[in-house]
C-alpha cells in the first residue's frame, strides 16, 4: 500500500490559530476537555436501553412479538452505548482517568466488537486518512456499494441507491461473525497498531474468548432460560444488530458521503495538497447541530468536523466548539460542511449515491 503524506506547509496557520482559540475556551470556563456528568448520566441511560430489555425478556413470561420489539429497543440502545460510551472511551476522551476509558472502551466486547481492531481501523485509518481509498476502511464496502469515485464501478451500482440502505443493517452483525477475524489477521500482519504494539498471541486469545463470551450471553443464556424454538432466539438476535447497524451506518455515511464532500486521491508520490486539519475539512460535514435529540442520540458524531479535528475532546463539549471552527473556517475561507437538518442529509445520502451508481463516464 503506497504512503500517503499530508502537507506540512500551513501557510494560514490555520490549526495553529483554532487550536490556541479551543485551548482558550477550556482555560476560560476551567473545565476538562473530557466528559463531565452529562456524559456520565447520559452512559447509564445507554446502558439501560441496551440492557434493560434484554433482564426483561429472560425473566418475565411475555409474548413473542413483545420480545421482538424489545429487541428492537435494545438495538437502539446498543447503537447508543457504542456512539456514546464505547466511542468517546476509545478515544480516551469519556475520562481523564485512564483506568476508567479503558474500562468504558471495553463496552466493545458487549457490543460484537474488539477494542484492537476498533481502535485500528477507526482511531488510525479513518482520522487519519479520511475519505481516501485503500486506506479509510469506512468508504470500502466491497463490489457492492461504490461509496467514493474512486472504486471500480460494476453495473449493480447503478441501483445501490435502492438496495444499500438494506445492507447497511448488517455492520454489526458482521463484527459478530466475520469482520474482527478478518480485520486482525490484516492488521497484525500488517503491524498496525494505536500506540505500542500488541502481543499478536495475547489479541488473538481475546477475541477468541470475547466471542465466546458474547455467543454464550446473547444465544446460548437464551437458550437455556427461554421456552422457545432456537430459531426464534436467532431471529432476536438478528432483529437487534439489524436496528444498531442500521442507526450506526446511516450516522457514519451522513458524516463523509454526502455531495459536500470529498473523496481526495495523492498524487503518483502519495502526496496531499492539505495538512491533515485542513483535510477533515473537506472530507467531514455537520448534520442537524440544532436538533437536540440527534445531538443527544448520536453521541455528537452529527458534530463530525469538530469530532475529525478534536478527537480526543469528548463529545459533549462540540456544540459550544462548533461555533469556534466554524468562525475560524469562514476567516480563513476554508469549507465548513453542514446539513441544518437530518432529513436534508439522508435526501444528500442518498443523492450521492445515485451519482456514485453512474457510469463514470455519464457521472
Amino acid at each position: 500500500m503506497k504512503t500517503v503524506n499530508f502537507s506540512r506547509s500551513d501557510k494560514t496557520k490555520f490549526f495553529r490559530t483554532l487550536n490556541k482559540r479551543v485551548n482558550l475556551y477550556f482555560k476560560e470556563n476551567n473545565i476538562k476537555r473530557t466528559g463531565n456528568w452529562k456524559l456520565y448520566s447520559k452512559a447509564i441511560v445507554m446502558f439501560a436501553i441496551f440492557l434493560v430489555p434484554v433482564a426483561l425478556i429472560l425473566t418475565v413470561p411475555m409474548p413473542q412479538w413483545l420480545m421482538i420489539l424489545l429487541m428492537i429497543v435494545t438495538g437502539v440502545g446498543m447503537a447508543g452505548v457504542g456512539m456514546n460510551v464505547m466511542h468517546d472511551s476509545n478515544h480516551e476522551s469519556f475520562s481523564s482517568k485512564k483506568w476508567v476509558n479503558k474500562l468504558m472502551g471495553s463496552s466493545i466486547y458487549i457490543l460484537a466488537g474488539n477494542v484492537y481492531n476498533w481502535k485500528v481501523q477507526h482511531n488510525v485509518l479513518h482520522h487519519t486518512f479520511t475519505n481516501i481509498k485503500g486506506h479509510d476502511e469506512d468508504i470500502d464496502a466491497g463490489r457492492i456499494i461504490r461509496f467514493s469515485k474512486h472504486a471500480k464501478w460494476f453495473s449493480i451500482h447503478k441501483f445501490q441507491k435502492f438496495y444499500s440502505i438494506f445492507l447497511y443493517g448488517l455492520l454489526t452483525i458482521n463484527w459478530a461473525i466475520t469482520t474482527d477475524f478478518k480485520q486482525m489477521s490484516n492488521y497484525l500482519k500488517r503491524k498496525l497498531s494505536y500506540g505500542k504494539f500488541p502481543n499478536p498471541k495475547v489479541e488473538w486469545t481475546k477475541l477468541v474468548i470475547s466471542k465466546i463470551v458474547y455467543y454464550s450471553f446473547w444465544i446460548v443464556l437464551p437458550l437455556l432460560v427461554l421456552d422457545i424454538a432456537w430459531w426464534k432466539v436467532l431471529i432476536g438476535f438478528f432483529v437487534m444488530h439489524y436496528t444498531a447497524g442500521m442507526i450506526l451506518s446511516v450516522v457514519f455515511q451522513l458524516a463523509h458521503v454526502v455531495p459536500n464532500t470529498e473523496m481526495i486521491e495523492p498524487d503518483k508520490d502519495g502526496n496531499l495538497e492539505h495538512t491533515w486539519a485542513v483535510h477533515q475539512l473537506y472530507t467531514t460535514a455537520n448534520f442537524a447541530p440544532k436538533n437536540w435529540l440527534i445531538n443527544y442520540y448520536t453521541g455528537g458524531l452529527n458534530h463530525q468536523v469538530e469530532h475529525h479535528i478534536f478527537p480526543h475532546i469528548s463529545h459533549v463539549h462540540y456544540k459550544k466548539l462548533a461555533k469556534i471552527v466554524k468562525e475560524t473556517t469562514k476567516e480563513f475561507n476554508l469549507p465548513y460542511n453542514e446539513y441544518h437538518s437530518f432529513r436534508k442529509a439522508v435526501i444528500e445520502h442518498f443523492k450521492q449515491l445515485g451519482h456514485l451508481g453512474k457510469e463514470p463516464h455519464l457521472a
